[in-house]
């Protein structure tokens, strides 16, 4: 089992700060985040509201949309 969470943990490396991916102009994920550039945010998508003092901060934003129960 340890050697599968290693081998995953590696992957997810390359995956994320070396691979280049055709959806993000062949630039990494990690690329992507850092500077903002390319991908499609998932709160846009699924939110009517924008909290912007996280969109400021450059903080990832969750895609859950909380509401209580009537």
């Amino acid at each position: 089992m340890l050697e599968l969470l290693l081998g995953l943990a590696e992957y997810f490396v390359f995956y994320n700060s070396e691979r280049p991916h055709q959806s993000l102009s062949y630039k990494t994920p990690d690329h992507g985040y850092l500077t903002r550039e390319g991908g499609a945010r998932i709160v846009e998508h699924f939110s009517d509201k924008q909290d912007s003092s996280t969109e400021e901060m450059g903080q990832r934003q969750s895609a859950v949309i909380e509401t209580t129960p009537s």
